[in-house]
């Protein structure tokens, strides 16, 4: 659900029976495009969307709220970004895999938007959800690095790496509260 709908965190999944909530129950899928050479991302997670509704049952929606949250924008020194070469976007956490409390980060980012920074900081980032109020287009490659036990935290290495700050805001977003599902049943 997080993924197919492009959900910013798992906070925004409302409701739904028990064993969604406490989300202790995985599944694995294995699906395939007839063609995935001509399948846009779009429609391959419309096909993803499609899928867990039919194999779920599950019935939804979508509901507006505001919540506490952050905006990205440029600190007072100016942005650190420098514009990406690539055409490949590529996004690295090393060995770590994600970010994890207490573990030193080092994010690697190329051909990074500033909307895809706010999603990644939106789920990790510790502060809610975030909306890019930057004004900043167009991709970029930069490296963060952070540690929140021993230094910089991750407010302090964005403002002196990237030149960029996370201000507290109240932010709109979209819950998916999910109506009801059903456990699949075995191919």
């Amino acid at each position: 659900v997080f993924i197919a709908w492009g959900l910013d965190t798992m906070r925004m999944v409302q409701s739904g029976p028990d064993w969604i909530q406490r989300g202790d129950e995985r599944f694995n899928v294995m699906a395939k495009a007839e063609d995935p050479s001509k399948a846009t991302g779009q429609e391959l997670l419309a096909m993803l969307q499609n899928m867990l509704v039919e194999r779920f049952q599950l019935k939804f929606h979508r509901e507006p709220a505001e919540t506490p949250g952050f905006a990205l924008t440029i600190a007072k020194s100016g942005p650190h970004l420098e514009r990406s070469k690539s055409e490949d976007a590529e996004l690295s956490l090393g060995k770590a895999g994600k970010p994890a409390p207490g573990v030193p980060v080092t994010l690697k980012a190329r051909h990074y938007s500033m909307p895809a920074l706010v999603r990644f900081l939106s789920s990790f980032g510790g502060q809610g959800p975030g909306v890019d109020k930057t004004g900043l287009d167009g991709f970029y490659d930069f490296t963060l690095s952070w540690d929140d036990d021993a230094g910089p935290t991750l407010p302090v290495a964005l403002r002196e790496q990237l030149g960029l700050r996370m201000e507290p805001q109240k932010v709109q977003i979209s819950n998916f509260i999910i109506d009801s599902a059903q456990r699949p049943s075995e191919n």
